[in-house]
């Protein structure tokens, strides 16, 4: 076992390494000389343990409760999901929290750790760090996700007593931690003034594309000799993340447009991925669209390389009006330009590197898509625009120097030991 600046185990209610974020964390730190383990969701087919490129990984059996889908024509079916999906999300947040708690106690004995790295959602592992931290350890709060404007945007509702019990979740995860990890100034405002946090205990680490792993392969052969314009679109699909804005602008620029010289690669999985393809097809979007669901990191690369567009439909929310998308980095750093709506961190990230529409007006989005289709000059300036722009301010390799410097502060008595870089993924 190589020599430590500290021990640190990470919980993440997300699959490892598949979460970028967390993976890209664990490696900089461990690259830094840093002991890493992580306790995880389990994926099919995954080992319940395994070493990956020198972090520990403990990975929670996982179930759920609910299929995660709300769209049906008929209410009592929609209220029916509606209150199950609710209800599902607790109960799997409650289940993977106890099990971390257990899991925990047996990365201390084998591993241990100075520091509880908690990554959220779900709030309620705050109980974990508050923990330890009364038996000494450190709490570190990595604020990924504001779980109170992610339900309010997810169920479309203006609060009732589980958005006040999620702003108490949040504000307990913000008091205990010694330091917390930002994704950007809008969350690093919220959590000062929530959480009544000295600014200097909070540490902004945006999420930006590691260069090593992204860059331009040659196209997919197939799109590109279809001769028309190819949109890619890449993430997470939820009832918050938009998809449907794009469908319903794809299909504003077939049938009020006439503009059929397109065709647009949604890839990634979710919980609305079933309900998104019903819609393509209630909108006749079959022949201009297809959904790809998870698909391997080299795949992947081979559709943003064959894009001439890239799109971020996430609409106006009270989530995604605060929120950082790290598919607007990955968009730039292969040099590809985007139409996106016009929110705050989302112009902050992109700059001259997208067209925006007016927040959630799909046919402005529609009419933004076809200003880039003809304009190739448009498109290869906004291109260079936003690759350059990851490569001297966005990439990881930069923004992640403020995670150093957190750790820094959080454990002053340890020296990081300088490590040979992975580009492990």
């Amino acid at each position: 076992m190589k020599a430590s600046a500290g021990r640190i185990l990470m919980i993440v209610e997300n699959p490892y390494p598949q979460d970028t974020r967390v993976r890209n964390e664990a490696n900089k730190l461990y690259n830094a000389g840093y002991s890493v383990s992580v306790i995880a969701k389990k994926y099919p087919n995954q080992p319940l343990t395994e070493n990956v490129f020198g972090v520990n990984v403990y990975r929670v059996p996982w179930f759920e409760v609910f299929k995660k889908s709300t769209e049906s024509k008929s209410f009592i079916i929609r209220l029916f999901y509606k209150i199950a999906t609710k209800l599902g999300y607790i109960i799997e947040y409650f289940y993977f929290t106890f099990a971390a708690f257990i899991y925990s106690f047996y990365v201390l004995i084998k591993d241990g750790f100075d520091v509880i790295h908690q990554h959220n959602p779900p709030n309620t592992l705050f109980v974990i760090g508050l923990f330890y931290r009364l038996l000494g350890k450190k709490f570190v709060f990595d604020h990924h996700d504001l779980s109170p404007e992610l339900y309010l945007s997810r169920y479309k509702t203006n609060g009732g007593i589980i958005h006040k019990a999620l702003l108490l979740e949040e504000k307990l995860c913000l008091r205990s931690a010694n330091i917390i990890i930002a994704t950007n100034e809008s969350y690093k405002e919220i959590d000062i003034k929530r959480g009544k946090k000295n600014p200097d205990d909070i540490f902004i680490v945006r999420n930006g594309p590691d260069l090593n792993l992204f860059k331009e392969v040659e196209p997919d052969k197939e799109l590109k000799s279809t001769g028309k314009k190819i949109l890619v679109y890449i993430g997470v699909m939820g009832p918050q993340d938009g998809v449907d804005y794009l469908l319903r602008s794809l299909h504003i620029l077939v049938n009020e447009f006439n503009r059929k010289d397109f065709h647009c690669v949604i890839i990634g999985p979710g919980d609305s991925l079933e309900d998104l393809k019903k819609l393509r097809e209630e909108l006749n979007l079959q022949e201009y669209c297809r959904f790809t669901g998870k698909i391997p990191f080299a795949d992947l690369l081979k559709y943003l390389s064959t894009a001439d567009i890239c799109v971020d439909p996430n609409p106006s929310n009270p989530l995604n009006d605060y929120s950082t998308w790290i598919k607007v980095m990955e968009y730039m750093s292969l040099g590809k330009p985007i139409v996106s709506y016009n929110l705050r961190e989302t112009r902050y990230s992109a700059q001259q590197a997208a067209l925006y529409a007016t927040p959630n007006d799909e046919r402005e989005f529609a009419q933004r898509i076809i200003e880039l289709m003809d304009n190739p000059q448009l498109r290869e300036e906004m291109g260079k625009f936003g690759k350059q722009r990851v490569k001297n301010e966005l990439a990881w390799e930069i923004v992640s120097e403020n995670l150093l410097k957190a750790y820094r502060k959080l454990l002053p008595d340890k020296i990081p030991l300088k490590a040979e870089t992975s580009s492990a993924i």
